[in-house]
């Protein structure tokens, strides 16, 4: 058995940890997104968002 099997093991391993880590964030971004969509429904505000009146 050569080392190429342990090689090209660490590579799929490798892109499959990285694919996952990639979905999750996906995932949990457009989760947030949709939570900040809510909550400013509600009227809740962002601390950091510009607000309506300048004084």
């Amino acid at each position: 058995m050569s080392h190429a099997f342990y090689i090209y093991s660490a590579w799929g391993i490798s892109a499959f940890v990285l694919a996952g880590l990639l979905g999750f964030t996906w995932f949990e971004s457009a989760r947030l997104r949709r939570e900040l969509k809510r909550l400013e429904a509600q009227g809740i505000r962002r601390r950091s968002a510009p607000s309506g009146d300048s004084t």
